[in-house]
């Protein structure tokens, strides 16, 4: 079953939404009728296991691969048939460094790309690039992971762009420049009028920046809704049932099912707690404690036999 909470969004502006988007790697599905909606100016986290099909959405996204079904579209602009234009309005940092333009100099290829968007702003090119430590002197070619993903900030970023996709965004960066990092994006979000996509298994790292998330589950997009939405009903149930109980129909239910001393069950459920704490009373259990969870926790229990990894 897909959660799927993007009812109000419809009614609205989207920056990013596919339809029914679906791609095969020989026989192995990557994306499996994926409907993303993504609302202008939010921060959506999409989260998902290693190969769950997360980078396949952005490269889809950027037209670098091509869906086997189904269309994608960025401020309605058809991701395949209009490629130059999307990526004109997009910041991207992709899973893995590109291996172009590896003889130049960082500083170099600031310049090389700065010649590509009228609003690339120069000043704050270098107060990244200085904050993040990136070096202009530096070849491409010669960056280390972390390296290369500074750089790749810097080049996401300086032209300020309406949309950014980010594909594991912190990846190789050291304990301090990561958090570095992290505060910048915040302080762009508040700066610049901007909708962000970030794919990442770290959720923790962006919890605090997320409005919306979506959780890919073997290529399927089992959840997406506003934060406040995922927090409000997924709850952690204890509940007393009685020997031979049995949950009533239609009551979803995530994550593990844990017991401790018999008749005590530890549930994740979703739904409004009213009303699953009526129809578990209504179906002769008792609900003895019921338990909000953390952006992350909730998000998790719709992938509980994958974990993030």
């Amino acid at each position: 079953m897909t959660h799927d909470g993007s009812d109000e969004t419809r009614n609205g502006a989207l920056a990013v939404s596919t339809h029914a988007l679906s791609k095969k790697y020989g026989g192995e599905t990557a994306l499996d009728r994926v409907d993303l909606r993504v609302p202008e100016g939010a921060v959506y986290v999409l989260i998902g296991a290693n190969g769950a099909g997360k980078s396949t959405v952005l490269k889809v996204l950027m037209n670098l691969e091509r869906a086997d079904a189904g269309s994608a579209q960025i401020f309605g602009l058809d991701s395949a048939r209009q490629g130059p234009e999307v990526r004109a309005r997009v910041g991207y940092i992709p899973e893995r460094q590109d291996a172009g333009y590896r003889w130049m100099t960082c500083g170099r290829l600031l310049q090389h790309v700065a010649a590509f968007y009228p609003t690339w702003d120069s000043a704050y090119a270098e107060r990244l690039a200085q904050a993040l430590e990136s070096r202009p002197a530096q070849k491409v070619g010669a960056l280390s992971k972390g390296g290369a993903r500074r750089l790749q900030f810097v080049l996401a970023l300086a032209h300020r762009p309406p949309l950014l996709l980010l594909d594991e965004p912190t990846d190789g960066l050291d304990p301090v420049i990561r958090q570095r990092a992290l505060a910048m994006l915040a302080e762009h979000l508040a700066d610049t009028q901007a909708t962000v996509l970030i794919v990442t298994h770290r959720i923790y790292e962006v919890e605090s920046l997320a409005d919306h998330v979506g959780v890919l589950r073997q290529g399927a997009l089992v959840a997406q809704m506003p934060r406040e939405e995922l927090q409000r009903t997924v709850r952690r149930y204890q509940v007393e049932v009685p020997d031979g109980w049995e949950a009533p129909p239609g009551l979803v239910i995530v994550g593990p099912r844990r017991s401790s001393n018999g008749r005590h069950v530890q549930w994740t459920v979703v739904g409004e707690e009213r009303d699953v704490t009526e129809r578990l009373a209504l179906a002769g259990a008792q609900v003895r404690e019921v338990t909000p969870l953390r952006v992350e926790d909730a998000a998790l229990a719709f992938i509980p036999d994958e974990g993030t990894r």
